[in-house]
């Protein structure tokens, strides 16, 4: 049963690696850092918002609009921490 809570974990901080890649690629491609016409810029900001959108979506329809600031990731972070811990205090070991 440990070895599962581990997984369960990587997985939820692999994720929150992924937001965390989303939201400083995200500030890279609306400050002109890197390029949106090269293939490589446009697959991987691709990627990222298909694999993070999901889980924005339903904070971003409970939070009220901050237009120029979002939010979601912070929160979503926080849930998946909150998530984390809990695991770790009531699974069955």
């Amino acid at each position: 049963m440990r070895s599962l809570l581990f997984i369960v974990t990587y997985l939820i901080e692999l994720y929150m690696f992924v937001i965390f890649a989303q939201v400083i690629w995200s500030w890279l491609v609306a400050f002109n850092v890197v390029n949106r016409r090269n293939q490589f810029v446009s697959l991987l900001s691709q990627v990222l918002y298909q694999l993070t959108e999901p889980a924005y979506r339903p904070i971003r329809n409970i939070l009220p609009s901050t237009q120029p600031i979002d939010f979601s990731p912070f929160v979503l972070v926080l849930l998946l921490a909150l998530v984390r811990s809990l695991l770790f205090e009531y699974w069955p070991v």
